[in-house]
């Protein structure tokens, strides 16, 4: 999201993890804020080289829609909330109600297929922009919001009293979120696997930012210079990452964790050494 000048976020951090491999610089991105039905085709047409936006990795955006996926940099599952008053606990108590959505996303279709699964009678609010929706949920135009939880969490602490709205007892969907180029790029996707890789890799090898900002990366974090040749990188790209950026677990943190106003468990997002499914390849 952004913030005054500059922007912060779980997605914006890889794209700063990418800046600092490439330039060494963080901050030599350019952010251009994009609505769901809009970002598709401004990476097709090159107004930007990366999405980075939680975009669901699903079969047809990637091999008919010649897109690449470049990883999963979280996973997520799309559900409900409502307002804790509403008293909504079964799917029979969205009969009737009005359900906000945002339009051009995967979440629209795993909606119906959920009213529909249930037999219920609900409406749909759907709206371009996510503000659109968070207003039409504040006014109480609608009296469900659908999104990922993820989405759902940063929405709920924008409301003026986060305790009085919850997330209601469904999943509708599995969201794994990443990345996402043109598939005609295939280095460009290397390059950008790779950065992705190494956070959730740091993270396994317990190797933090202020590590890496004294001494040099262990073994397992240590990129062969014949890849970081193939990926026209300078040697050490892979320290100053870990360096300025941090391992995946630091990133979550700040972002969504207890360092943020969203204290959202790690959940399917732990390393899986901790119970979670987050794995990578390893570096060597």
């Amino acid at each position: 999201w952004s913030v005054g000048s500059g922007w912060r976020g779980l997605d914006v951090d890889y794209c700063r993890a990418v800046a600092t491999a490439i330039f060494g610089d963080d901050g030599k991105v350019k952010y251009t804020a994009l609505s769901a039905t809009e970002r598709f085709s401004a990476l097709a047409s090159n107004q930007i080289d990366v999405l980075s936006r939680n975009t669901t990795w699903t079969m047809s955006r990637d091999i008919v829609d010649n897109l690449d996926f470049v990883g999963v940099w979280y996973f997520d599952v799309q559900g409900l909330m409502s307002r804790s008053l509403a008293g909504i606990k079964r799917a029979s108590d969205l009969h009737e109600k009005t359900i906000c959505a945002l339009k051009g996303t995967t979440q629209t279709r795993s909606l119906v297929r959920f009213i529909e699964r249930y037999r219920i009678k609900a409406n749909l609010l759907l709206s371009e922009h996510r503000r659109k929706a968070t207003n039409n949920y504040k006014a109480g135009l609608c009296a469900v919001y659908a999104s990922d939880i993820s989405a759902l969490a940063a929405e709920r602490h924008s409301l003026r009293d986060p305790s009085a709205h919850e997330f209601l007892p469904f999943i509708l969907s599995k969201e794994p979120l990443g990345p996402v180029v043109r598939s005609a790029d295939p280095s460009w996707r290397e390059l950008l696997q790779w950065v992705l890789f190494l956070v959730i890799n740091a993270e396994e090898a317990e190797w933090t930012a202020a590590q890496a900002q004294v001494a040099n990366l262990p073994a397992p974090i240590q990129v062969p210079q014949s890849a970081t040749k193939r990926l026209k990188l300078s040697p050490g790209w892979e320290r100053q990452v870990i360096a300025k950026i941090g391992n995946y677990g630091e990133i979550f943190t700040r972002n969504l964790g207890d360092g943020s106003p969203l204290k959202l468990p790690r959940g399917l997002n732990a390393s899986w050494k901790n119970g979670g499914i987050l794995f990578a390849p390893p570096i060597r």
